[in-house]
């Protein structure tokens, strides 16, 4: 078993124990996210950690899009829950790029890539080359948002 899905196996038993309604909930709704990602497919397999970080990065996302529909449309009570469960998530995850450090990662990829003059025909290329190195530590909206603007889109 992952060590990341032991962590959360035994932080559940601690809220539960400690009575933590939330980190509870929230940690069981992972735990459930990470099992069906297990058997999602024509066989059933274990996760590694890096796959489970991107289970948790997908739920973390889905927490932050509800709060902002929730606030949006005046549920602030729903909005509020939502961006509480997304904090327990973020207990879990990666430490996340800031945009500095995310538009020096596009600059060196450009750079790498080649792709300065090109425009946005360069974008595939450069995304892919930014990948590795952004995967489950920035948002990919944030990093495409960043391409575009740098190579002139």
């Amino acid at each position: 078993m992952s060590d990341l899905k032991d962590r959360l196996r035994s932080d559940l038993t601690a809220s539960i124990k400690a009575r933590d309604a939330l980190r509870s909930s929230t940690l069981r709704m992972l735990l459930s996210a990470i099992t069906n990602a297990e058997v999602a497919g024509k066989e059933s397999r274990e996760l590694s950690d890096d796959d489970i970080v991107g289970v948790l990065s997908t739920e973390a996302k889905k927490r932050r899009e509800a709060a902002t529909a929730f606030s949006d449309s005046g549920r602030i009570e729903l909005a509020d829950k939502e961006t509480a469960e997304a904090a327990v998530i973020a207990d879990y995850l990666p430490e996340q790029l800031d945009a500095g450090t995310i538009a020096g990662l596009v600059t060196a990829a450009i750079t790498q890539t080649g792709a300065a003059g090109e425009g946005m025909r360069a974008m595939g290329r450069v995304m892919g080359a930014l990948q590795p190195q952004v995967r489950n530590r920035a948002d990919g909206g944030a990093v495409a948002a960043e391409v575009r603007r740098q190579l002139g889109g």
